[in-house]
Order: C-alpha cells, then structure tokens, then sequence
C-alpha cells in the first residue's frame, strides 16, 4: 500500500480517544511510508490525521471542495492541496489515489464516503479494502447493521466481508494488507419466473 484515504470529521467528536485515533492513524501511515489522502480540512479529526502525519514526516494529499475551502476550514498548511470543483470529483480523485480506505469515527460524511467506497468495490469497481476502525466501539452498531442486510438478503455474505473492523490501528493496516477481494460472477440475481 502506497497510499491510504482516510475518511473523518470535521469535527473532533465528545470522547478525547477520537482525536487520539485520529492522530495515531496518521502517525502510523506516516511512520510506514504511506502517504495519506484524506478530505483536506484543518479542523477535527480531519486536521488531527493530517497534522499528525506532517509531524511524523510523512506525506500528505488533502483533497478539499471549493466551497469549503472558501469557509476557512482547507488546511492551506498542506504541501499537497488540492481544491476541486464538488463533492463527486473530492470522491473520485480520493478513490483514483489511494489504495485503501479507512474510516474513523464521524458523522454522515464519514460514513457516505465510505459507503461509496463499498459499493464501489460490490460492484467490482475497484479491488481495494475498506476498514472501520472501530475506536470505543463507534462502529459496532454500523457492523450489526451489515450482518442484519445479510441476514435479510439485502447483502451478500462475501460482500459483508469485504468491511474490515478493527480496534486497532496497525491490526487494521495489516488485515488490508493481506486483504482478498471477493470473486462473486453476478451480484445481483434475477427473480424466478
């Protein structure tokens, strides 16, 4: 893995272990060589990951809206910014430059960027993981979901698969390295007659 997108909040969350993740996460990658791309703002756990990642040397690509960075929230102390037109082309430059996906704790955001990212790869997309890094448990009930959508035939187990959680930081890292997408010929099957 060269590079590693990192979704998150502009905001720093109400438990403390939220910044602290944040700030691991982006020393970690720093410290393994690998760059970080994330949503390009300076404040929340968006600005955590990044400040981290440029004190532990390591390489940074914040990848921010225009009318965001118009509201004095883009990270103007970035080596590598990258202001672009709307939300779909931050997603897609994000998704074209990395080669796996995290998500820490965060809101609507946080978790629609990483649903595209998933469905993405359901549709055969992209081959890359998708991790949940599951600080103070924030995403056990999103996993529950997921195992819910397979129970009631709304998502396939091999797809369910797909969603790597982890407490754990370098457990997370190394569980994407070894990441196997699934080979499933037809996702969607058509009703009998």
């Amino acid at each position: 893995m060269k590079a590693v997108c990192v979704f998150c909040g502009s905001s720093a969350g109400s438990q403390p272990a939220y910044l602290d993740s944040a700030r691991r996460v982006g020393a970690t990658l720093a410290r393994a060589g690998i760059a970080l791309v994330y949503g390009g703002a300076s404040v929340g756990t968006m600005g955590a990951v990044a400040d981290a990642a440029l004190e532990a040397g390591g390489h940074v690509i914040g990848i921010i809206p225009r009318a965001l960075a118009h509201k004095e929230i883009a990270h103007y102390g970035l080596p590598d910014l990258r202001v672009v037109g709307s939300m779909h082309e931050r997603k897609a430059l994000m998704a074209e430059l990395s080669d796996a996906f995290i998500a820490l704790p965060g809101g609507m955001g946080t978790l629609e960027e990483l649903c595209e990212m998933l469905t993405w790869g359901q549709l055969g997309l992209h081959a890359k993981p998708c991790g949940l890094l599951n600080v103070l448990d924030y995403y056990s009930p999103l996993a529950a979901f997921f195992d819910h959508a397979v129970e009631h035939g709304f998502l396939r187990a091999e797809h369910r698969d797909m969603i790597l959680v982890d407490d754990g930081v370098d457990s997370l890292l190394a569980r994407m390295r070894n990441y196997v997408p699934p080979v499933v010929p037809k996702w969607i099957v058509a009703a009998e007659a």
